[in-house]
């Protein structure tokens, strides 16, 4: 068992691995999944230093839970005691697989956390959040419940996820925050206008999702790939017709580098996420194992002044088409207000 860099998730949270696993394509949005090899990539995960597990309650509507519990579970009892859980709740579902708003009342947060709880099969989790905020609620209540849970010894740590400044602020004005997950990545740069200034003013650290978006700047997803039932990307703005045309020209220009530098599409638009601050931690979601690999080997990518340079040339801020989410979940994320 290796050991990766660690960065602090925030003034307030524990040190983690400088690149987390994040563990829903296992489970739901991208078409079918294989289990097996999803119990395998987070024991390889773990093997090579990676402490830190992102999951959310309803994906799969707990499955993704249940799959971590058996990966800790079967994992070696070194492995199992470095790992972290960071959880996000409040997404309701139906039976038909549909969407139902969140839910951040004080109630319902500790509901979610008790099946959470039984599911991963652990006496506390150690970063809970809110996967959206409730516009019904004030953040103030929502965070409030979490820190109970925290004095209560059920939580060790708050995180927010695509909070605006605003609600960040208030959120910090309640309880320690750790960090704010929230997606940053080459074509996804919003929150280097308001939200990141605020958050490391507050000692708040990120831990940035979609650092690849969902695999379009991966360097594998190509005007060929087909998109099996079930895969939410066949509906997102940025992989449809003259969007997907136009992105993927962002890439072939982001290949030359990489390939200068002897180096993936995927690793050096993970080490760009990397270079931006030792405050940030990128979540890869990696399904199998040798894509795993491929992720860790960010950690081997330095970019130098002229690099950076570079790839600022060939992906400018706000150089991808079409918005992160279909209109519908857009008007859900107070990040996006």
């Amino acid at each position: 068992m290796t050991t990766l860099p660690t960065r602090p998730l925030g003034a307030t949270g524990p040190r983690v691995s400088a690149l987390g696993l994040g563990c829903m394509g296992m489970s739901t949005l991208y078409g079918g999944s294989d289990r097996t090899e999803s119990i395998a990539t987070v024991h390889a995960a773990l093997d090579a230093g990676v402490t830190l597990l992102d999951t959310g309650d309803f994906y799969g509507m707990g499955h993704n839970e249940l799959l971590i519990n058996e990966a800790l579970r079967t994992a070696p009892t070194a492995a199992r005691a470095r790992a972290l859980t960071s959880v996000k709740f409040g997404a309701l579902r139906d039976p038909d697989n549909g969407w139902g708003g969140y839910d951040g009342r004080p109630a319902a947060v500790k509901n979610f956390a008790a099946y959470s709880l039984r599911r991963l099969g652990t006496d506390h989790i150690d970063i809970y959040r809110i996967a959206r905020v409730d516009p019904g609620v004030p953040i103030e209540e929502t965070v409030g419940a979490i820190a109970e849970l925290v004095e209560a010894g059920h939580v060790r740590h708050i995180g927010l996820s695509e909070a605006g400044a605003e609600t960040v602020r208030r959120a910090a004005s309640v309880a320690p925050v750790a960090d704010l997950q929230i997606e940053y990545s080459l074509i996804s740069r919003g929150i280097e206008d308001e939200i990141l200034p605020t958050v490391r003013e507050l000692g708040i650290g990120v831990t940035a999702y979609g650092v690849l978006s969902r695999g379009l700047i991966s360097g594998h997803f190509t005007r060929g790939t087909e998109l099996s039932a079930g895969d939410f990307r066949a509906g997102s703005p940025r992989f449809q017709g003259e969007n997907l045309h136009h992105n993927l020209g962002l890439v072939d220009s982001l290949r030359k580098i990489a390939e200068q530098k002897g180096v993936t599409v995927a690793q050096i638009a993970i080490a760009w996420v990397l270079s931006r601050g030792e405050d940030i931690v990128p979540l890869v979601g990696a399904r199998r194992r040798d894509r795993l690999a491929e992720a860790l080997g960010a950690l081997d990518v330095t970019l130098d002044a002229d690099d950076l340079a570079a790839i600022e040339r060939a992906v400018p801020a706000g150089a991808a088409a079409g918005d992160r989410y279909p209109a519908a979940q857009m008007s859900q994320l107070d990040s996006e207000r």
